[in-house]
């Protein structure tokens, strides 16, 4: 037969022995208690001893606890600052590009305030511009060069105007349309422009030569040689082209040319001026005749 799963501790030595202890610790702390309590109301000086004893004696552990604490908040305020750390990383990065952002634009708009200033300044010191009109295409292929303009004769824009940007002569206006005009650029084969070396004048014939280039030749002497890096602007002579417009920059010399390379990239272009035709103005000075006799 089965022995019973539930038996009294009675029947367990082991057990006896636990429960009887057990009463001898709850009874001795008792007693402990009661003589702490006696001896505090009766002798307070020997108790303020006992207590002091006692704090004596626990300190190393009070402090080990303390100490296990204290790195316990120290390890969780570090792994907090590695977690906010990471955060404000990812903030100032994201800043960092917002920044970097602003500074493209800022520069963008300073180039672009730089340009108009300079479109501004042609218009204030030159003649009064016909139109400033977006350069909305060029061609960049075959002999033929040319850009279209977005204003045409209905802006005023006629046949045969020259057309400028910030930086030096552009062209001149080929075909007006009603609101869009083709430019003849200076590179375009059947341009020829009249210019003068700078800073000691020595006149010259721009040509363009359908490739993107400009080829400079010297009037009236065949002596006469160019070096890279000299600059050319248009002298208006013959008129058409108003006199110290930038045309152009020697880049390669041969013996029997020299190439240059426009001042006025028209594929770089937004803007341009179209400018009346210039007509040079000639002083006649008239002879003043003295008054005849019985005048």
């Amino acid at each position: 037969m089965a022995r019973p799963s539930n038996r009294r501790p009675g029947y367990s030595r082991r057990a006896q022995y636990g429960l009887f202890f057990g009463y001898v610790t709850a009874v001795s702390g008792a007693a402990v208690a009661l003589l702490l309590l006696i001896l505090s109301a009766v002798d307070p000086n020997g108790f303020g001893a006992l207590k002091g004893a006692i704090s004596d004696a626990t300190l190393p552990i009070t402090s080990a606890g303390r100490w296990a604490v204290d790195r316990s908040s120290d390890a969780g305020g570090t792994i907090g600052s590695y977690v906010n750390a990471a955060g404000q990383v990812r903030e100032l990065q994201a800043e960092a590009k917002a920044n970097q952002t602003r500074l493209i634009e800022a520069r963008a708009l300073a180039f672009e305030n730089a340009r108009l200033k300079r479109l501004l300044g042609i218009t204030e010191r030159g003649a009064k511009p016909v139109a400033v009109a977006r350069l909305v295409s060029s061609t960049g292929s075959s002999i033929r060069r040319y850009a279209i303009l977005n204003a045409g004769y209905l802006d005023g824009v006629r046949n045969g105007m020259p057309v400028r940007g910030p930086g030096g002569l552009v062209g001149r206006i080929a075909s007006a349309g009603a609101v869009s005009a083709r430019v003849a650029l200076i590179t375009d084969g059947g341009t020829i422009v009249p210019v003068r070396r700078v800073p000691d004048g020595t006149p010259a014939i721009a040509t363009g030569t359908g490739d993107g280039l400009i080829d400079i030749r010297a009037l009236g002497a065949e002596n006469i040689t160019f070096k890279r890096g000299d600059v050319f602007v248009t002298s208006g002579a013959g008129g058409v082209y108003p006199p110290n417009v930038p045309v152009a920059i020697i880049a390669r010399t041969t013996r029997e040319s020299f190439l240059a390379l426009p001042v006025a990239d028209p594929a770089a272009l937004d803007f341009a001026i179209v400018e009346p035709p210039y007509q040079p103005q000639v002083e006649i000075q008239r002879r003043v005749l003295p008054p005849a006799p019985g005048q």
